[in-house]
């Protein structure tokens, strides 16, 4: 099914994009009461410009993306969100292409840590994260918590000493 992945900044022009991919990748996979699902392209849009996103490609196919933002009150700290693949392009580890991508600009860009929610109804992915050097860390909240869930769990990961 899958060729050759890869993956490539997102930029403005993918922001419709990037809405309807994180919705399909969503849909039926996490809690109708997630924000994700209510997906729109001008919020995508500020994300990029605040932040940033790569899209992941089957050829020409896009088949998933990752955002980030840096934390409001943390200079050096990006929180890492909306991870998601299609899913009948699932089952074959390819979000650990989106994922490795923002670590390695985070590392480019100098940014000393890394930071992403773990949905309390998907704990499998604990294990996922932990194996890219992501630890729990129980003490920090999610500044882009949903009030509407339960409170995610908050995982990071130091990028410089």
């Amino acid at each position: 099914m899958l060729s050759a992945c890869t993956v490539r900044p997102a930029d403005d022009d993918d922001a419709a994009l990037i809405a309807g991919l994180t919705r399909k990748a969503w849909a039926g996979k996490v809690s109708v009461t997630s924000s994700g699902h209510r997906e729109t392209a001008v919020l995508v849009a500020e994300h990029l410009r605040q932040g940033g996103g790569f899209v992941l490609m089957d050829e020409e196919t896009a088949i998933g993306s990752v955002r980030w933002l840096p934390h409001d009150t943390e200079p050096g700290v990006w929180e890492i969100l909306r991870m998601g693949v299609l899913p009948e392009y699932r089952g074959s580890n390819i979000s650990q292409h989106l994922l490795e991508a923002v670590i390695h600009h985070g590392l480019e860009s100098g940014i000393d840590e890394l930071r992403l929610a773990v949905r309390a109804d998907q704990p499998k992915l604990i294990d996922f994260y932990s194996a890219f050097a992501f630890e729990l860390a129980p003490e920090l909240e999610y500044s882009h918590a949903n009030p509407l869930e339960p409170t995610p769990l908050v995982m990071r990961r130091f990028l410089r000493d």
